[in-house]
């Protein structure tokens, strides 16, 4: 969904292009070069871009409001947002994904740096939805838009938080292809596979048993015995 939401910005954004990063007449970075729109054929497509925008940012807004409620609801707010030691401890698990630093920080069901990173990202949704509101109906909402210092500035700070998104997303696209496989897939299906290491138990062996000799017994005993067998078969089947 938020994937629909850049691609239909970028159709949209192609029409008024205007952001850059530099100084004075020296432009270090273009948002974006024509080579870029190009590659993915965004040129001239500001009403399809219009269309699935307005179309899936309701679909963002009502997912964001279930997925908030949902939080609040059901506890889970209690391991999601910062407490006074998380900014901290992200510190000491930035040093700790960039190899610097050994012991990995203490967490529960989030660490530090991941509370801090959803909870902003809970933030930044709401603040792109605001902000689009106030670029879709600049006239409408135009308190919303001057809470944002008018239009201009609105259409910089939704422009801007889109590229959170994406460096959001790219950070952790790099951290799964760091944690591996199973760590993806358990992003995915909600669990964990673990591999239990299989291990050769060494037993001390049994004590020896000593053969047990058996006598011989005599041919007129047997006959006895078996006698004695057949006389008992007889008397039971008579009783």
């Amino acid at each position: 969904m938020l994937g629909v939401m850049i691609w239909s910005g970028l159709l949209i954004y192609w029409a008024n292009d205007v952001y850059k990063v530099g100084f004075g007449d020296k432009t270090l970075i273009k948002f974006f070069p024509q080579s870029f729109y190009q590659a993915f054929h965004i040129s001239y497509r500001l009403a399809e871009g219009m269309a699935y925008h307005f179309i899936f940012m309701w679909l963002f807004f009502f997912n964001g409001i279930l997925y908030v409620f949902y939080t609040i609801f059901s506890g889970e707010w209690r391991y999601l947002v910062p407490n006074r030691k998380s900014w901290k401890e992200a510190w000491l698990v930035v040093l700790h994904d960039l190899h610097i630093k050994k012991t990995k920080p203490t967490q529960e069901k989030y660490n530090a740096a991941q509370r801090i990173a959803y909870t902003a990202i809970i933030i930044m949704g709401i603040g792109s939805t605001l902000s689009g509101l106030a670029i879709y109906k600049p006239v409408q909402l135009g308190w919303l838009t001057a809470m944002f210092g008018g239009y201009k500035m609105s259409r910089i700070i939704h422009f801007a938080l889109t590229i959170g998104y994406v460096l959001f997303f790219l950070v952790h696209i790099i951290q799964v292809i760091i944690a591996g496989w199973n760590n993806f897939r358990a992003m995915v299906t909600g669990f964990e596979v673990v591999k239990i290491k299989e291990e050769l138990i060494q037993t001390e062996p049994l004590p020896a048993v000593a053969p047990v000799e058996i006598e011989n017994i005599p041919d007129d005993d047997q006959q006895a015995l078996k006698d004695s067998d057949s006389s008992e078969q007889i008397n039971f089947q008579d009783k």
